[in-house]
């Protein structure tokens, strides 16, 4: 028996209404109804503009989860007058997908356009992908991609090229409130006719609980007029039951994950441990491995702080082995206290940067040669040919610094990529490094005047 594809090509807001979940019911049936995305779906929005009209374009639709991705695509079709047709890329392979082209195909050549819905595009290969070129290229389907993954990241760019990537966003809680309104008001679609009461500060919590992704909010709304029964009022009680054990938007992989370990990283850079703190318990919250915050932390404290205050990464790797003995939540404060510290404590980039500038030469440079007076002579042979001659032993010089005497290869010269900040304990550091480098240019110069003096003599008749 022929396997039953994996896609939907029923017309727009079709019957039976019964069955569906309210968030489907509830789906919005013109732009107006529409609640969020005002930067895209504004009455002035050439978007907006350009749907109404009928003159829809091949598009990436790229949000979090409930922002409205479907229904935008479900709303294209409905404008143009186009056939809608769904399939999923978690759900469907090539077979499917040459399937659907086909059928696209042939209403193409009978005079009638195709919405091609993909969700979650993402998930697609790269020959899944590139399927689709030829017919958006031919106008045989307009291409409506839905992704909650970084398009630059995730799809290929023949694809991207060929696609307007419009960016989605989640849904403000006041934005979200009003879909719920517009639930409980709806007596046809919604829970108009059932009685249900409930009160404007419930309405905000349950919007809050969502987490900017509206079908959640009336999946709560739902369950919760379920539980009180028609006409009945939903209580604090029942909201709590709910509400329990809900959670936050976090993607242990992908862009909100990279986007808050930034977030977290900036803020312990630009000196705000509060900001530092929130991230902090954002990510934790959200699933995140405590262990890579550690490494992380400690990072920060080496790239950062560095010797603006070297207690910083003692601190980040004690915090870090806290956790190690204690797990969670009681290693978790550890770590916490310690982005407190990186936070408010001193910054400098400096030791960061001399090594990026020290790796540059080395790469530059290549294997220049270690000048004599450096290179061990541990045997007779290596002391007859001149390895470790003219070295001065530091301790002996008064003052405990050779300082005629220098440390790079002879085809670099003197380099100076360790540059303190007058920040913490680099202000000392600072002066000291600046009082020396004076003092070795000064007895460079000397050196080379006595030694030109000496060939001067030398070349006397």
């Amino acid at each position: 028996m022929p396997r039953k594809p994996s896609h939907s090509a029923e017309p727009l807001f079709t019957a039976p209404q019964s069955l569906k979940p309210l968030a489907e019911r509830m789906r919005p049936r013109t732009l107006g109804e529409m609640v969020g995305q005002r930067r895209l779906l504004a009455e002035d929005a050439p978007l907006r503009r350009a749907i109404e009209a009928g003159h829809v374009h091949s598009m990436i639709l790229w949000g979090p989860p409930g922002c409205g991705k479907t229904t935008l695509a479900l709303l294209l079709a409905h404008y143009a007058d186009a056939q809608f047709v769904a399939i999923s890329a978690v759900l469907c392979g090539l077979p499917e997908v040459r399937e659907v082209l086909a059928a696209a195909q042939q209403r193409h050549a009978q005079g009638r356009r195709t919405v091609l819905f993909v969700d979650e595009v993402h998930r697609f290969n790269k020959a899944q992908q590139d399927a689709f070129l030829p017919h958006i290229e031919r106008g045989s389907i307009l291409f409506v991609g839905a992704t909650t993954e970084n398009p630059s990241f995730e799809l290929n760019s023949a694809l991207l090229s060929r696609c307007r990537v419009h960016v989605m966003e989640a849904l403000a809680s006041d934005e979200i409130a009003q879909a719920l309104r517009q639930a409980l008001e709806d007596g046809e679609r919604g829970l108009g006719g059932r009685g249900v009461a409930i009160h404007e500060e419930q309405l905000r919590l349950i919007a809050q609980a969502a987490d900017g992704d509206v079908r959640r909010a009336l999946t709560l709304l739902e369950i919760a007029a379920e539980l009180v029964g028609e006409g009945g009022a939903i209580t604090d009680a029942t909201l709590a039951q709910v509400l329990a054990d809900r959670s936050r938007r976090f993607d242990k992989g992908g862009e909100q994950f990279y986007d808050q370990i930034s977030a977290l990283h900036k803020s312990v850079r630009s000196s705000n441990p509060d900001a530092a703190l929130y991230w902090f318990a954002r990510m934790l919250d959200g699933g995140c491995d405590p262990a890579y915050l550690a490494r992380r932390i400690t990072r920060m404290a080496v790239e950062d702080i560095g010797l603006a205050d070297p207690r910083a990464l003692p601190m980040a790797i004690d915090a870090w082995e806290a956790f190690d003995r204690m797990g969670s939540p009681e290693g978790d404060l550890a770590l916490a206290q310690v982005v407190i510290y990186l936070a408010s404590t001193a910054k400098s980039n400096a030791a960061y940067r001399a090594y990026g500038a020290a790796q540059s030469d080395v790469r530059e440079h290549g294997s220049a040669e270690v000048p004599m007076h450096l290179r061990n002579a541990p045997t007779k042979l290596m002391k007859s040919l001149g390895y470790a001659q003219g070295y001065r032993y530091d301790h002996d010089v008064e003052g405990g610094v050779a300082l005629e005497q220098t440390g790079f290869p002879d085809a670099l010269g003197e380099r100076v990529y360790y540059q303190p900040v007058e920040r913490g304990m680099e202000i000392k550091l600072k002066e000291k490094l600046d009082a020396l480098r004076v003092a070795r240019e000064q007895a460079r110069r000397e050196r080379c005047q006595a030694s030109g003096n000496r060939r001067g003599t030398a070349d006397r008749p």
